[in-house]
């Protein structure tokens, strides 16, 4: 069970929820397995609230509550006279997922901190703010960061400001890897079109660098989660551009997954 894409699959994104907990957990065991005998990565959550905002959407957090159709109707119930609720949606808080590589002893010290993002860390709101502080409190206690970037919707929010990417690295998808000891940073190019790279994580100062093969992360991740069940005859969420468009079709026909073109 793989998916017909030779690097991300842009189906996955529909997935988010479900796909960003299996990166994260499968990230976790293929670090454990390289690093050094005092560090650990271990992963982390966060509890994120926000206020429904027309300007926002909610990935997948929304619960949507059928309405009842009456409002304020007195029923009676158990011989007592109440009133009808008019029942409406509820935001339920999201819980945002992270590795944090620690050292085991005298004090667990974070070390390096990887970040997988998600919708509420690149849209305006409470999400967004929490991850922008946590960068800086980051980069203020000199803890590396390893943000990957596996969404093609939503602004860029990675540390390094897309106007300092050259056209080249300006792809779908992003790795920026920032050594708390460095002042500057490390980007990865992240093409739809070819197999994601294995990226370097740091470590201390003193250790090498351990790797983490991203195209191996989610080939598991893709069979882990069976999303062999995917509807590839319908254009992922969002769409491709034009020429990836066209370039998707030809690959899925190719792959079985869309009927094969007229005359073909």
């Amino acid at each position: 069970m793989h998916s017909p894409f030779p690097g991300m699959d842009p189906y996955l994104e529909q997935h988010w929820g479900d796909v960003h907990l299996n990166l994260i957990s499968h990230a976790a065991g293929m670090l454990n397995e390289r690093l050094p005998p005092d560090l650990r990565a271990r992963a982390q959550e966060r509890i994120i609230v926000d206020l429904p905002s027309a300007e926002r959407s909610y990935f997948p957090d929304l619960r949507v509550v059928e309405r009842s159709g009456r409002s304020g109707t007195a029923v009676a119930l158990s011989g007592v006279i109440v009133a009808e609720p008019l029942e409406v949606p509820f935001l339920e808080p999201e819980t945002q997922g992270f590795l944090e590589i620690i050292e085991t002893r005298p004090q667990r010290r974070v070390v390096t901190v990887l970040e997988v993002l998600s919708p509420s860390n690149k849209y305006a709101g409470r999400g967004h703010d929490l991850y922008r502080q946590k960068q800086r409190d980051l980069a203020d206690g000199a803890v590396s960061l390893v943000e990957i970037d596996l969404l093609r919707s939503g602004p860029h929010v990675l540390q390094v400001p897309l106007a300092q990417y050259p056209p080249a690295y300006r792809t779908p998808y992003k790795v920026c890897v920032h050594r708390g000891w460095k002042a500057g940073a490390e980007i990865y190019r992240l093409p739809l079109r070819e197999p994601l790279p294995a990226i370097r994580v740091p470590l201390r100062e003193t250790d090498a660098d351990v790797p983490l093969d991203l195209q191996a992360l989610i080939t598991q991740v893709y069979r882990h989660g069976r999303y062999d069940d995917i509807d590839y005859t319908l254009p992922p969420v969002p769409p491709l551009d034009a020429d990836d468009a066209t370039w998707a079709d030809e690959l899925l026909r190719a792959a079985g997954q869309r009927p094969a073109a007229a005359g073909g």
